[in-house]
């Protein structure tokens, strides 16, 4: 009953008193060995009481009395102070009590607000939730690269600029976070980066540096465009042709939602208002067109190697339509996809995007603004491999 009461292993209470904090008497009824020599033939030398804080009873603090003793070893002729499960050497508190102060400060309660209520200082919160953090990132340390991982830049500070993260696509969670987003800030990390050699699949957005450091640091690596960022592109292009051609059209936000979804999603209504629309604008038709049709292309998934050989020259056939095209978006567009085809046509063998990545950086955002900002980048990483790994 006990041990359910004080969740402390090897304690007897003695006594309770009712006051806030609750000071609960506790005899410890294990014996003790010696730390240095794991001998039992103990000689006690002095007696002290020790005053914990323990994890809390409901919405009462806590305060445990434990009489302790300083011993001498017989064997190795050592003298050590008696040291009780659930308590580190020199710590004034249990491991529950910082465990509950951690949880309670990772659920969200401010540091200021928390030192209130627990009666300790802000700058001991900061410690002990660290502590936390370390412990928890700890098992995650030596870990090597994982074979199938996403990697895309976020925004961390106006003074350090940009970070990267990479991301284990397999298994939903962040791998690591690096300062930087340019193949020279980036070369000293996947130089010294742990078991590179297995990385088989890397999802990206059509960045030329990170393509030329993925083709130069992981050279086993095959890259996969993210069909995500591969839409938005032909999207881009195809809405920037519209404002050359329509300005006033472009500003129509009813005209923009069409638009930019995929023409087999429109309802009646809204299909017979684009084709009202195109009676008055004719050349933007074929254009639409090409661009649904492309964009159809794009969206193909779970394809074999020999569906994907009958595609390819479907897919060839699109960037040479749009190369030969009188407008610079498109032209522009052609030019790129042809720079990217063979990244993009592997989207049709795998399954998997960048969407994953996205998701963290909008935890990885929330973290940053539940503490309002971070200096420092790397307590910034400690935290964000710790809650999202």
């Amino acid at each position: 009953m006990e041990n359910n009461i004080l969740n402390l292993p090897g304690f007897a209470i003695v006594s309770v008193k009712n006051t806030n904090p609750a000071i609960i008497e506790a005899k410890y009824t294990q014996p003790v060995q010696c730390p240095h020599c794991s001998d039992w033939d103990l000689r006690i030398k002095d007696t002290f009481i020790r005053k914990i804080r323990h994890e809390s009873l409901g919405n009462r603090k806590t305060l445990l009395i434990i009489k302790a003793h300083k011993y001498r070893c017989n064997n190795c002729g050592r003298y050590f102070n008696q040291r009780f499960p659930g308590v580190l050497k020199y710590k004034r508190s249990t491991e529950a009590f910082r465990r509950e102060i951690f949880e309670k400060h990772n659920s969200g309660i401010c540091q200021s607000r928390l030192s209130e209520l627990a009666a300790i200082g802000s700058a001991t919160v900061e410690r002990w939730y660290h502590d936390y953090l370390k412990v928890s990132v700890s098992r995650w340390q030596n870990n090597p690269c994982p074979m199938v991982i996403g990697i895309d830049e976020h925004f961390f500070s106006r003074r350090t600029g940009y970070a990267t993260t990479i991301c284990d696509l397999k298994n939903h969670r962040v791998f690591d976070v690096t300062l930087g987003r340019t193949e020279l800030s980036l070369a000293s990390y996947f130089n010294n980066l742990n078991g590179k050699e297995k990385v088989r699949v890397v999802v990206m957005d059509l960045a030329d540096h990170y393509r030329s450091l993925i083709t130069k640091h992981l050279p086993k690596a095959v890259i996969v465009a993210d069909r995500f960022h591969v839409v938005r592109l032909v999207n881009h292009h195809f809405l920037k042709l519209w404002q050359q051609i329509d300005p006033a059209g472009r500003k129509n936000r009813g005209l923009l939602s069409l638009m930019r979804r995929h023409e087999w999603h429109l309802t009646s209504q809204q299909k017979e208002r684009l084709s009202l629309y195109f009676s008055n604008h004719s050349a933007l038709k074929p254009i639409y067109e090409v661009k649904q049709g492309l964009t159809r292309l794009l969206l193909v998934k779970h394809q074999t190697a020999r569906e994907c050989r009958q595609l390819i020259p479907i897919f060839l056939d699109y960037i040479e339509k749009l190369k030969a095209a009188i407008f610079e978006p498109l032209v522009t567009l052609g030019k790129t996809l042809e720079s990217w085809q063979k990244e993009v046509v592997r989207m049709w063998r795998f399954t998997k995007s960048n969407g994953i990545t996205e998701g963290f950086h909008n935890k990885m955002e929330m973290i940053s603004r539940r503490a309002f900002g971070f200096r420092n980048f790397e307590n910034y990483r400690l935290r964000v491999k710790a809650l999202c790994a």
